[in-house]
């Protein structure tokens, strides 16, 4: 898993599938849509591949991986940000979050799939997150955003969250 590259201290949460554009003048194809994250102060979007899973299926992903978080005071869980089938891919790319008490941080990543010791799992991503580190194999710090567990599950439990 590559890990890639500021903190940021607002609280707000929100993971969703919006009807926007990357940038003006791109939109998405027919079989991509375009994910939004927002971690306090850190709002991106993202393309969502749509060959393997459907819009519904990134929702209920995102469902399941919230309420992984909730399991335990130390957890950690992976919002899938574009998946394929992994049978015919190389890489995943995905949110790792990991909960620490109230604190919850979130980077961006990739996971390799040729890297794995087993046939990865789409419907349990976590498994394949490593551990929480803020420095990266040469020294350069991983960029990481937080926000409190509770604003996580507000948003998990509201309306746009589901």
């Amino acid at each position: 898993m590559t890990q890639i590259s500021t903190t940021s201290r607002n609280d707000d949460f929100a993971i969703e599938a919006i009807d926007d554009t990357i940038s003006e003048g791109v939109t998405s194809l027919p079989s991509e849509a375009v994910g939004r994250i927002k971690v306090g102060e850190f709002t991106e979007k993202f393309l969502m591949d749509l060959s393997f899973w459907t819009v519904d299926d990134y929702r209920r992903s995102w469902d399941a991986a919230l309420r992984k978080l909730e399991d335990a005071e130390n957890s950690t869980s992976c919002l899938i940000a574009s998946i394929t089938d992994p049978a015919a891919s190389n890489f995943i790319s995905c949110w790792p979050m990991y909960r620490d008490g109230e604190v919850v941080y979130v980077q961006n990543s990739i996971i390799f799939l040729d890297e794995l010791h087993e046939q990865f799992n789409p419907q349990e991503p976590w498994r394949y997150v490593e551990d929480r580190s803020t420095v990266d194999e040469d020294g350069n710090r991983i960029s990481e955003w937080s926000t409190s567990t509770s604003q996580v599950r507000r948003f998990r439990e509201s309306a746009s969250g589901r």
